[in-house]
């Protein structure tokens, strides 16, 4: 029987530009900024998925926000083996999903990021098969499928064959000090490990770093980025080491793990949300600019929220810029770039072959997946 657990407020920080949810206080600040929960949407989308292959079937849960009411909405019977006092507390989710356990799931489903996989990893470590639902900011670990309809689509195959259809491998479950990564500290650690089922193109790998001696052509990508950039548009550059390095070439500073807005070579709005970047592009043409999330391939969805679907869709035509250095688009193999705005119109828009620039005169075309409208198929 398929468990389910959600954290409610999974993600929240992330449109709200705070680079995490952890803590009451963030999330207090994430709600002023005008972000809104969205793990319950992200699990409905999954459960939609095992709704459509299985009509009426019965999903173990946690009361309340952290499972009940996302399976009643998709249509399926919760059977509630969790009472939780807090529905936000690591505590409460360790113990939902042991009392799953001790329910007999033979797949727990967890809507959330890397911490809230650190609390299930607590409880469960590879006694019983886990797969998350991407809800959270960060999702370095490799935990997780691609897209909550994926996830939803591997949970309906696990069903489909009781839980033999589908191969287990042991996957780590990372995580960072978001105190830290706001200081631009980027340190994941091991925190345990988690039996996933997995499909090619179906689950996320390990986000990589990039390595020291690729410095040189992430600063060429940089140089080729900041050289295309025109007078009068507002560029949002998204997070990370690529992203600094052309504001770098700029002469300008960086919130190294935020999105900032650039016309004309200076900063006009550091650190903003999704609400401060509808506001700026009211006031004239402006671009996205990202880069590749290495080992994973995200484009969008990881990280960056704040380039929310209502973003992209304000932006236009064409409305985002890709840099990486050409090592990181063959160090993928082969497998697409991958957008996950949790918006199935906008993802469907952005996919097929994008422009990526490489170098200072360089660029390749490579191929761009939207896997959140699919279900269980594979990724190209």
């Amino acid at each position: 029987m398929l468990g389910l657990i959600v954290n409610p407020v999974a993600g929240v920080g992330g449109p709200a530009g705070l680079a995490g949810s952890d803590g009451d206080a963030v999330q207090r600040r994430a709600t002023e900024r005008g972000a809104t929960p969205r793990a319950a949407d992200r699990a409905l989308a999954a459960l939609a998925v095992v709704a459509d292959a299985r009509p009426g079937a019965s999903v173990l849960t946690a009361a309340g926000p952290m499972g009940e009411d996302v399976v009643r909405r998709a249509g399926l019977d919760p059977i509630v083996v969790s009472r939780p006092v807090t529905p936000t507390s690591p505590a409460d989710t360790v113990a939902a999903a042991r009392a799953l356990a001790d329910a007999g799931a033979s797949l727990v489903l967890f809507t959330g990021g890397d911490g809230t996989a650190r609390d299930i990893a607590t409880a469960l470590a590879t006694d019983v098969p886990a797969l998350g639902i991407p809800a959270g900011v960060k999702m370095y670990s490799p935990v997780f499928a691609v897209s909550p309809r994926a996830a939803g689509g591997l949970a309906a195959a696990w069903l489909a064959a009781d839980g033999r259809g589908l191969p287990v491998h042991e996957r780590e479950v990372l995580d960072v000090d978001e105190e830290a990564l706001r200081r631009a500290r980027v340190e994941p650690r091991l925190f345990g490990v988690l039996a996933v089922p997995t499909r090619p193109g179906r689950t996320q790998a390990r986000k990589a770093a990039t390595p020291a001696g690729e410095q040189a052509a992430v600063a060429g990508a940089a140089r080729g980025a900041a050289s295309a950039m025109r007078p009068g548009v507002r560029y949002l550059l998204g997070p990370g080491g690529t992203m600094t390095e052309v504001a770098r070439e700029l002469g300008i500073s960086k919130t190294p793990l935020g999105v900032d807005v650039v016309l004309d070579g200076r900063v006009v709005q550091a650190g903003a949300s999704e609400a401060d970047l509808l506001e700026q592009l009211a006031a004239g043409p402006a671009k996205a600019m990202v880069s590749v999330i290495g080992g994973q391939g995200f484009l969008l969805g990881r990280g960056n929220q704040q380039l929310s679907a209502r973003v992209i869709r304000a932006l236009g035509d064409d409305p985002v810029m890709v840099v990486a250095p050409e090592q990181k688009l063959i160090d993928l193999g082969g497998r697409p770039l991958l957008v996950d705005t949790g918006d199935a119109e906008v993802d469907v828009g952005l996919a097929g072959y994008v422009r990526v620039i490489t170098g200072s005169a360089t660029t390749s075309i490579y191929p761009v997946h939207a896997p959140e409208h699919e279900g269980e198929g594979h990724a190209p």
